[in-house]
């Protein structure tokens, strides 16, 4: 038993032309051949392709997937429990309305735009901490960055404290909010739109 995951499958399986050079059409030839299952047995073999142009697709191809499945953009609550998988074991002071609130702020996102969403959050610890002009001493004996007008604080920089000393501050909401303002959505709506013409004439929805 195995399973085939072809991806980007447009790109080796695109509409033949008379164009075309000799080598791409006897591989697509070849694919049709192997995936009609002539003179062997697929019963116990599953193909799996994904692209993002199906309408790219060669018929002959796409007739050969007896499913045509339409993935459609996260909804609010898979979008919260994405932008959790990325965080991992980030260490931030997160609740689960903030979760919520990140959810409903990044509608219209994709899988890809909320990982890069995420690495940016995950990066303001850091920034913090090159930016500080202040830092207070935490009762673990670490020391960690705060705003300047802070009086509890003590005037250095991050490179005035020993590395094994520095702590960076948790991940926390206005994180995810500032980088909002500059990670948007690579999805446009034209597209969604193809996308849905696209599933009522071949395919359904996933």
């Amino acid at each position: 038993p195995s399973i085939i995951f072809i991806d980007e499958i447009d790109s080796i399986c695109g509409a033949r032309g008379e164009g075309e050079h000799e080598t791409m059409r006897r591989v697509k030839t070849e694919i049709l051949v192997q995936m009609q299952g002539v003179g062997s047995d697929n019963k116990n073999v599953l193909v799996l392709g994904a692209t993002n142009l199906p309408w790219e697709i060669d018929p002959a191809v796409r007739r050969r997937f007896e499913r045509r499945i339409y993935i459609s953009l996260p909804d609010e609550y898979s979008r919260k429990e994405i932008v959790r998988h990325h965080l991992g074991k980030t260490p931030h002071e997160l609740t689960e309305e903030e979760f919520e609130e990140i959810g409903k702020e990044t509608d219209g996102f994709s899988g890809s735009d909320l990982s890069t969403l995420t690495k940016d959050a995950i990066m303001a610890p850091l920034r913090k901490c090159q930016d500080a002009m202040k830092f207070v001493k935490t009762p673990h004996g670490t020391y960690i960055p705060t705003h300047a007008s802070d009086p509890s604080g003590v005037a250095m920089t991050m490179v005035d404290i020993e590395p094994a000393l520095l702590e960076a501050p948790k991940i926390c909401l206005d994180d995810f909010m500032n980088a909002l303002v500059k990670t948007k959505s690579t999805v446009a709506q034209s597209d969604l739109a193809k996308y849905v013409e696209w599933t009522d004439e071949f395919g359904q929805d996933g």
